[in-house]
């Protein structure tokens, strides 16, 4: 993930009332801009935080209607910016696309939606994502690319977890069904997938307890798919650990520092990371 993916699209070439619009929206070095983007912040807050007062059902059944009203004002609100961002922009198919034109839609849907599904609206606190606008508020954007280097990690090792995964679900299959055969219906294991759903808690040792074996023999298996689990539970980590240091290792090179001879410096380093020469 570089953070060319968190940039704004380029502004409307023309002068008039969509660039000085865009200057507000998207400006943010000027002071117009800064105070759109900090009181925009404060309506993300503050949604949220209604929305999930709404799902306390004291505070719903005192102020359900204000609660209501709240949110669709919100909505409304957010809407209102999101067409007026489409409007302005250049491109809005890149704007649509990008990273925060995303987002901007994900916030206002689960409102929409709650006309048609009940209880969506709770997926409004996705809200929270916008704030990371804060990132370019304060001049953070160039870290934002170091997550791009958990991420290429994360892609390399993508084939062996994914092996890793297949492994597990035959392992839980077979020993859902192993629980099924010992314990059966009278002891909760009524199928194979509420055995293999059993076989997941219990090799992730969750352990929840909703189902547990009741003979000596299913005991016997469940005591020894929890020693399996302790043992391939750290498998997946240290696969993406090995790939994270090769994802590092490749930004390194063999520059030296010609003060103090230290080698293996990040290939965009400009200083020596121990005695601070300029390279």
């Amino acid at each position: 993930m570089s953070a060319d993916r968190f940039q704004e699209p380029a502004p409307w070439p023309q002068p008039g009332w969509r660039r000085r619009t865009y200057d507000v929206i998207f400006g943010h070095d000027t002071p117009a801009g800064l105070r759109f983007d900090l009181l925009l912040i404060i309506f993300i807050v503050a949604s949220v935080v209604v929305t999930m007062a709404d799902s306390v059902a004291s505070l719903r059944a005192r102020h359900e209607t204000l609660f209501y009203a709240l949110e669709w004002g919100f909505t409304l609100l957010f809407t209102a910016e999101y067409i007026t961002r489409l409007l302005i922009v250049e491109r809005p198919a890149r704007y649509v696309r990008s990273f925060f034109g995303i987002v901007d839609l994900l916030a206002i849907l689960p409102t929409y939606l709650s006309l048609l599904i009940a209880g969506s609206q709770y997926l409004l606190v996705v809200r929270l994502l916008r704030i990371l606008r804060i990132f370019r508020l304060l001049k953070l954007v160039r870290y934002v690319s170091e997550a791009g280097v958990m991420l290429t990690a994360l892609s390399r090792s993508r084939r062996k977890i994914f092996v890793f995964l297949i492994f597990m679900l035959i392992l839980v299959t077979v020993f859902g069904a192993l629980m099924y055969l010992i314990e059966g219906p009278q002891n909760g294991f009524t199928s194979i997938p509420i055995g293999m759903y059993w076989a997941i808690v219990t090799v992730a040792t969750v352990g929840f307890g909703d189902i547990a074996p009741a003979t000596a023999l299913g005991r016997m298996v469940t005591s020894v798919l929890i020693l399996i689990g302790y043992g391939i539970i750290a498998v997946p980590t240290g696969i993406y650990t090995a790939e994270l240091m090769n994802t590092l290792k490749g930004q390194i090179d063999d520059r030296e520092c010609e003060r103090c001879g230290l080698l293996g410096h990040l290939s965009d380093a400009r200083f020596c990371r121990r005695c601070g020469e300029r390279f």
